[in-house]
């Protein structure tokens, strides 16, 4: 009988053959449209940068207005038909796009290929802001304890970082010698894929006894409520969570912390450590294998630490880890420096993913990364526009030396960004509390969310936080991660 490969469950290895097949189409997507429009839809142009840049704003835009209010959607729908009606209008908006893409490129002026290629990529990261809490919500159904679920974590963590290694190299070759509509029609076909193994996944509906006893479930009959009464019992249910609040606060923090770093990076490689740019994609590269390393270790620390000392000690770590990459004067030592910093960041985002799932009951899932991941999005938006204006303006004539110690305006940005990321360690290890449960968070939330539902004693039992490291050598593990934020 041959062996065939199975990752914690068969309902998860189909679930993340899926997610493995779209993060590589997707990523093969994104560097196939940002090539296309600087090499040859701009080509010479004065405002290619600025048509390159309103790729990464149509994204930006469907997580930050579609984001919030999808949850609600997510919470009501079915779970699994979301995820595949998700992936049926992905792949049906870049079929679209790909046809169009025969047509010679001076067949329509550049505006109009521009506002094509801004709509789809708007209309399919809108898309996304519904499969992403769909796919974070059934995850807690397929993948039980914080042990699996931490293993969970680092495979999508190493997958997403595998993803992006994989995938741009891919996409340059279909797009110069094969055309654009080879490298798009790619994209096509990994949604049909990943459809094809989210069908096959069987979810067990949730037991009617403990749907009964679910506080944020309504009772039988009872009228649903309007859109902007269930969006905001949700933010207020996020509000009234000590943990939930916590844990975005850390991300928050840590978005600020580290966010320079995808901002200046490049000009502290040639200007600090002294090398070309065209050796900058080693940098990259030593990011990534961190990250997958962090990725797959993470199950196994979190198992070994638990989780609530696993998320403070990465900070603590990967703040030391980024002040000491600030005073790096050679390439190889910053390639180094970097690689290591990745690892414990990584880990961070393995340990904080089962928390946030393990903290909100079924019912508030959506909800819950509706806030979660716009937040975080907009803090990263945020951190990379202050740190480059810092940069630009307010510390371009910081120069000179304390102590022996050199320090010039890059510099010194990425060492305050490591002592804010160690401080956010030290507020992790105050602030999160040693054992939080649905039930408590759920009561919380009913409290003062005005949504009639019913409290019970025996409220989501199953749903529970331990993030106390047990006694012996082994302990807990958490879930899934997108580049800093849970799935």
């Amino acid at each position: 009988m041959t062996p065939r490969l199975i990752l914690i469950n068969r309902d998860y290895t189909r679930l993340w053959f899926g997610q493995a097949v779209s993060s590589v189409g997707d990523a093969v997507f994104s560097t196939t449209l940002v090539l296309w429009v600087a090499t040859v839809l701009a080509k010479g142009e004065s405002w290619a940068p600025m048509a390159v840049s309103g790729v990464l704003m149509a994204s930006s835009v469907a997580v930050l207005v579609i984001g919030p209010l999808a949850g609600v959607f997510v919470d009501r729908w079915d779970k699994l038909a979301t995820l595949l009606r998700t992936e049926v209008v992905r792949g049906a908006l870049v079929v679209v796009l790909t046809v169009v893409s025969f047509l010679p490129t001076d067949a329509l002026p550049a505006g109009v290929w521009l506002a094509l290629v801004y709509t789809t990529v708007l209309l399919l990261h809108a898309a996304g802001q519904f499969f992403s809490p769909a796919r974070f919500a059934i995850l807690a159904d397929l993948v039980k304890g914080e042990a699996n679920r931490a293993r969970a974590a680092g495979i999508g963590q190493a997958t997403g970082e595998t993803a992006w290694i994989i995938g741009p190299p891919i996409a340059a070759p279909l797009l110069f010698t094969a055309g654009i509509q080879w490298a798009l029609l790619f994209n096509a076909l990994s949604y049909a894929v990943s459809y094809v193994a989210i069908r096959s996944i069987e979810v067990r509906p949730q037991a009617p006894e403990a749907a009964g006893k679910n506080p944020a479930r309504k009772p039988p009959g009872k009228q649903q409520t309007s859109l902007g009464r269930e969006f905001a019992d949700g933010v207020r249910f996020f509000a009234r969570s000590r943990f939930l609040v916590a844990l975005l606060l850390l991300a928050v923090i840590g978005q600020f912390g580290i966010g320079a770093l995808s901002t200046l990076n490049v000009f502290f490689t040639t200007d600090n450590l002294h090398a070309d740019a065209h050796l900058y994609g080693y940098i990259g590269m030593a990011m990534g294998v961190g990250g997958i390393t962090g990725a797959l270790s993470g199950g196994r620390v979190v198992q070994w630490l638990g989780a609530r000392r696993s998320t403070w000690i990465s900070l603590l770590v990967s703040g030391v880890l980024l002040i000491a990459y600030s005073r790096q004067t050679t390439f190889l030592g910053g390639i180094a420096l970097l690689f290591v910093f990745t690892v414990p960041l990584t880990v961070l985002n393995t340990a904080m993913a089962p928390l946030l799932l393990a903290a909100a009951p079924p019912d508030f899932r959506g909800r819950v990364m509706a806030v979660f991941y716009p937040v975080t999005k907009l803090a990263s938006m945020l951190a990379a526009v202050l740190s480059g204006w810092l940069a630009g303006s307010v510390l371009t004539d910081v120069a000179g030396s304390v102590g022996g110690v050199r320090f010039g305006p890059i510099d010194t940005i990425f060492a305050v960004s490591g002592v804010i990321v160690v401080l956010s360690g030290v507020f992790a290890w105050l602030a999160l509390p040693g054992t939080e449960t649905a039930e408590t968070t759920a009561e919380r939330s009913v409290e003062g969310a005005g949504t009639g539902a019913r409290k019970d004693a025996g409220t989501a039992s199953a749903v529970t936080v331990d993030v106390t490291p047990p006694a012996g050598a082994r302990g807990h593990r958490p879930p899934d991660h997108d580049r800093g934020s849970p799935e």
